[in-house]
């Protein structure tokens, strides 16, 4: 028997991330011994600064990786959203599990719901009334919105799942974005919500859980590896390709969803303008074993239709 130790950050999302990677650990092996570790992140003790103006990379994730190093820990899950798309040296991504939706979800506040309804797609948010407050911690989201509705106002929100749904309810928005995953993992269904599908792309990596593991072979990671979805593996490898190759971060409004078809992969993609102007857009397929070829070549052909200046004027005007 041996007994792994399961970091994660002290979230009550990221701790229901952590149990679900033990449970399905111990489904497979019952006399694996799992045990937590749940460990403060700079991006969890900065609550009030929003994400872009703290800048850096690996706020949620350098902390757990440090763990890794210093073996207290013998995996971290994270969100493979946070997870910076360079390889940190001596670790790594030993599995990506069966992914949860990666779409967002737009939560209306109460009284609004009734004249929004719950048509799904980015029709919710053309009914929201005109210069709506609109809560995201995300640039990619508040860039989204402004091309969608210039006139609604995207205002920074902190802090867990619950706290936000908190300030929505006792009235600072009328509304706000957040990922379908986070409340579905939660077991949360907040009445007026509705799916923002088709029309509305969400962050590389969405809706799943990156496993890091030591590189070095201890063991920890053969158990591990056993979790990987290939399905979910693929998809994520397109789109964090596709970061890459656009030299994207937290500072840079870039979107896109890789599906799965048959024996090939889907990847559609948009570089958003801080500035307020259409953005870029644009789709590519190829084999599923050229996962990562198919996200450097859309992001090729994104950079040279134009995304090139987008990205640079959101270095420049972002935090």
């Amino acid at each position: 028997m041996r007994q792994l130790v399961i970091g994660a950050r002290r979230s009550p999302l990221s701790r229901a991330q952590a149990r679900w990677v033990g449970e399905r650990l111990r489904a497979r092996w019952p006399d694996l011994s799992v045990d937590y570790d749940f460990i403060s992140t700079a991006g969890d003790r900065d609550r009030k600064t929003p994400l872009p103006a703290i800048g850096g990379k690996g706020l949620f994730t350098e902390d757990l990786e440090r763990a890794l190093r210093e073996g207290r820990i013998d995996v971290a899950v994270h969100s493979l959203k946070d997870l910076p798309v360079e390889a940190p040296e001596g670790l790594t991504l030993a599995a990506v599990p069966a992914r949860e939706d990666p779409r967002d979800v737009l939560v209306v506040e109460s009284s609004l719901t009734p004249a929004v309804g719950r048509p799904g797609g980015v029709e919710a948010l053309r009914r929201l009334p005109a210069g709506a407050r609109v809560g995201t911690s995300s640039l990619r989201r508040a860039a989204q919105l402004r091309a969608c509705r210039p006139d609604l106002e995207p205002l920074p929100v902190r802090g867990n799942v619950d706290t936000r749904l908190r300030k929505l309810k006792e009235g600072g928005f009328e509304a706000l974005v957040l990922a379908a995953a986070g409340l579905r993992r939660l077991g949360l269904r907040p009445p007026g919500a509705c799916v923002l599908g088709e029309g509305w792309l969400p962050a590389p990596g969405q809706g799943a859980l990156g496993l890091q593991c030591r590189a070095v072979e201890d063991g920890a990671a053969a158990y591990i590896r056993a979790l990987d979805d290939p399905v979910a593996r693929a998809e994520v490898t397109a789109e964090r390709a596709l970061l890459a190759a656009l030299e994207g971060g937290c500072r840079v409004p870039i979107a896109a969803r890789a599906r799965r078809t048959g024996d090939g992969l889907r990847l559609e993609a948009a570089v958003y303008d801080v500035g307020g102007g259409p953005p870029i857009e644009d789709a590519a397929s190829g084999p599923v074993s050229e996962a990562a070829h198919v996200g450097r070549r859309l992001a090729g052909r994104m950079l040279e239709g134009g995304a090139a200046a987008l990205v640079a004027r959101a270095r420049r005007l972002s935090p």
